[in-house]
């Protein structure tokens, strides 16, 4: 059987994250989804997305990218969030079988305003 190797990269927020002032994470998140964004315009991330109500509460999401480990791992050290110590990320390569999983192309929104429209 052959399979496909994706990357996956998990996003959770550190127990030591510093603390920020409402406005300037509102910002910060809306740098963290613009840099998400500008990720999957160019084809580096096939699929991203916040979890909602995980059993860890520190989990915040997962990206799904066709690279390997190390491009995600040094695409993600520039993103706004991670720099800025509130998100930390955990890569890990996957495997399904080969065809098993497909991802079309669609538009990401690149702020909070943006995602909360819904269009």
């Amino acid at each position: 059987m052959r399979f496909d190797q994706h990357t996956l990269v998990l996003f959770s927020r550190p127990a030591d994250a510093p603390e920020l002032p409402r406005d300037a994470a509102d910002l910060l998140h809306d740098t963290h989804l613009a840099h998400q964004a500008g990720l999957v315009e160019q084809g580096l991330v096939l699929a991203a997305g916040p979890f909602v109500d995980p059993d860890d509460p520190s989990l915040r999401g997962l990206a799904v990218l066709p690279i390997s480990p190390d491009e995600a791992r040094e695409l993600y050290a520039n993103d706004p969030a991670v720099r800025a110590g509130q998100l930390v990320v955990r890569v890990a390569s996957w495997l399904v079988p080969e065809g098993n999983v497909r991802y079309e192309s669609v538009g990401v929104p690149r702020s909070m305003l943006e995602a909360a429209a819904g269009d």
